[in-house]
């Protein structure tokens, strides 16, 4: 095992090695699902209903697992960029989430130009505001070891709680419409019928 630490924006080159092996990662995730043994809470695994998701360049690696592998149903994209490379066309569900204050706006909106998304853009929210950031940079403010500005460059000044809640609920809704569980089976003296 390596470990690898980025400082500022990695080079086209590392990015490219970066999401080729998260989209590896997926579809290796992916080539297992069916060996595993049944769980209490999911006795049954659904392997058609298969939704994936990510953030930054986990979102930029979720599209691009959407675009790769037709196992996948839909995807979420929570503000990656889309520009790594010219990705074949697929017509199947993509949501994308952005905030208003990401300085790589521009970047992302023509990024996204070419793909069929609903789109959804979080006011007064910042790039990190889609990780754990959101709850620990309003604590880390208060405690006084954070400035507003730095919170603000990290998750924006709107209230966490409302953005995380509007990427749950969201992403929640989508995958329910493009993902949705089968009815269960009928039971009773009608079922045989």
């Amino acid at each position: 095992m390596r470990v690898t630490v980025l400082r500022g924006d990695p080079d086209p080159a590392t990015f490219r090695t970066m999401i080729d092996t998260r989209v590896a990662d997926i579809r290796f995730v992916l080539d297992r699902l069916g060996s595993l043994p049944p769980a209490p809470a999911m006795p049954v695994m659904d392997l058609l209903r298969i939704g994936v998701y990510g953030h930054s360049a986990g979102g930029t690696a979720a599209v691009h697992a959407l675009a790769a592998d037709d196992r996948i149903a839909a995807g979420v994209n929570l503000e990656g960029y889309l520009d790594l490379d010219p990705l074949p066309g697929f017509d199947r569900p993509l949501l994308m989430f952005r905030t208003e204050g990401f300085d790589g706006a521009d970047r992302i909106e023509r990024s996204w130009e070419r793909f069929r998304a609903r789109r959804v853009l979080l006011a007064d929210s910042d790039h990190w505001v889609f990780s754990d950031y959101a709850f620990l940079v309003p604590r880390l403010q208060a405690a006084g070891l954070v400035t507003a500005a730095a919170r603000d460059a990290l998750i924006g000044p709107a209230a966490p709680a409302a953005a995380v809640r509007a990427v749950r609920c969201g992403t929640r809704s989508f995958f329910a419409r493009h993902l949705p569980a089968p009815a269960p089976p009928a039971q009773g003296k009608h079922a045989s019928q």
